[in-house]
């Protein structure tokens, strides 16, 4: 018997993540990527000539962490970083052709995941799902 009535919500919850944060990678990896690769070509996808700072922000790491995964990614041919002229401080990212390449490839893969992880669960049940996964934060945040 455990001491509790029933598993924590939290303990079930970081689980399920982590199962599904390993099940995502691999999905990556499989298609030729991995996590932070995806996360910084679809950063610099979404924002057109984002500048470094503002691609960490939206990835949620440091700068430095930000700067060993853009060598990498520039080594490989995927982007390339420019020196915006308005303040040469500022380096600008964008996308090669190789990048664009990768991107699509990465986003096919992401797309069959997330319809992999919605298998057998109704629209109606994941917008309550996501209801829950909202008051979960907010109760985190409070």
């Amino acid at each position: 018997m455990t001491p509790f009535e029933r598993p924590p919500i939290g303990m079930n919850l970081g689980r399920t993540a982590k199962l599904v944060a390993q099940a995502f990678d691999a999905a990556l990896v499989e298609a030729g990527g991995t996590l932070p690769v995806w996360l910084t070509l679809l950063s610099v996808k979404s924002s057109e000539l984002a500048n470094q700072r503002e691609l960490a922000g939206m990835i949620g790491i440091q700068g430095a962490t930000l700067t060993h995964h853009l060598n990498a990614m520039e080594a490989q041919g995927l982007l390339t970083r420019r020196r915006d002229p308005v303040n040469r401080r500022v380096h600008l990212v964008e996308l090669t052709q190789a990048g664009e390449a990768l991107f699509e490839t990465l986003r096919q893969a992401a797309l069959a995941f997330d319809k992999r992880l919605r298998t057998g669960l109704p629209d109606e049940r994941l917008a309550e799902f996501a209801q829950v996964l909202a008051a979960l934060r907010d109760n985190v945040e409070s």
